[in-house]
């Protein structure tokens, strides 16, 4: 299943202070399989995470550990998202 994170930045300083071990943190699991997108909204307020998982508290427990969600940059929305097969058959 595909699990769709929603990071809203609420402390700027802290963003900039932690983001590269959020990014660090991203690319690991990038390698590992558990992530198939991620990347900043265009109005630097923020960004989404795609995550792989078998459950929604694994991708719960993926999106939790991130470093900008433990120091307090930014809040954390979760949901499951039902990811189409392009293109569709009508």
């Amino acid at each position: 299943m595909k699990y769709v994170a929603l990071l809203p930045i609420i402390d700027q300083e802290k963003n900039t202070q932690h983001r590269p071990a959020h990014l660090a943190y991203i690319n690991k699991l990038y390698h590992e399989g558990k992530i198939m997108a991620a990347g900043p909204f265009t109005d630097g307020k923020g960004g989404m995470v795609i995550y792989v998982a078998d459950t929604y508290e694994e991708a719960l427990e993926l999106a939790q550990n991130d470093p900008v969600v433990i120091e307090g940059a930014r809040t954390l929305e979760l949901r499951e998202w039902g990811a189409l097969t392009l293109p569709l058959e009508l």
